[in-house]
């Protein structure tokens, strides 16, 4: 079986074919989907799809790209969302400096406040860095992070910062960047990462896969990522399908 774990099923990409695609996962054994909300229509959606689907569960956060629009309000919803039984992690979160439409201490404070109330109501977290893994990590270890640990979502860094994470309780997620033909860190680092702190995930509809780069990602292309870390490591495609959805389901607290 495989685990996607950071899917946007909530996105318009696929207001058109969504059952289509949930059938796809099913038939390449993908068993379980975390669709990952970051704003109010997307955490609406994902909490309406946990409803309709028992393979999908729910991520509840606040983007850092749109931490300027997140009020106390949001994050009081995002607290009582939190007690629903098929909500397993807060996020995405974290800190992008690559869009500059919320500024950096916005995006600090917002991260921070999401940190905490993981903390409040002990569930892990799901981290987007972009261009600020400095920052996350002071932060991470600041706000004593550790205490609920999490996942470094479809991660790119280098296997220094790979260690700071799995040091505070964090999973190193890989996603179609570890497939693409250029990116060498990726691979370099997976072939590193012990196989309890290793995670599948597609970040559909973005980041497709190779073979498939170009077109929409959907959570059935997890495989693709299973079997490039297989051949990295010199493993078989079960043990990392295996293994990666044996981690998830300890993370999120789901049982078999």
């Amino acid at each position: 079986m495989l685990f996607d774990t950071h899917a946007h099923l909530n996105a318009i990409q696929y207001n058109e074919d969504l059952e289509e695609v949930i059938q796809r996962a099913k038939s390449e054994n993908v068993s379980h989907i975390v669709v990952v909300g970051f704003d109010k229509e997307t955490i609406t959606k994902a909490m309406e799809l946990t409803n309709q689907y028992e393979m999908i569960y729910a991520a509840v956060g606040w983007h850092p790209v749109d931490a300027i629009d997140m009020t106390d309000k949001d994050l009081q919803w995002i607290r009582e969302l939190s007690s629903h039984p098929k909500v397993v992690a807060i996020g995405e979160m974290g800190l992008d400096y690559y869009w500059d439409k919320s500024p950096k201490d916005v995006q600090k404070e917002v991260f921070r406040k999401q940190i905490q109330l993981a903390k409040e109501v002990k569930l892990p977290i799901i981290i987007h860095n972009r261009d600020a893994t400095e920052d996350v990590v002071k932060i991470l270890q600041e706000e004593k992070a550790s205490e609920v640990g999490g996942i470094m979502h479809c991660f790119t860094g280098s296997l220094e910062v790979a260690k700071q994470c799995m040091e505070m309780n964090f999973y190193i997620s890989f996603g179609g960047p570890v497939t693409f033909k250029n990116a060498k860190k990726p691979k370099e680092v997976v072939k590193e990462i012990p196989m309890d702190r290793l995670l599948i995930e597609t970040d559909c509809p973005y980041l497709t896969p190779h073979p498939l780069r170009g077109k929409r990602n959907e959570p059935s292309y997890v495989k693709y990522v299973a079997e490039q870390i297989s051949e990295l490591r010199g493993v078989s495609y079960e043990e990392i399908a295996t293994k990666t959805s044996d981690n998830a389901m300890k993370l999120f607290g789901i049982t078999r």
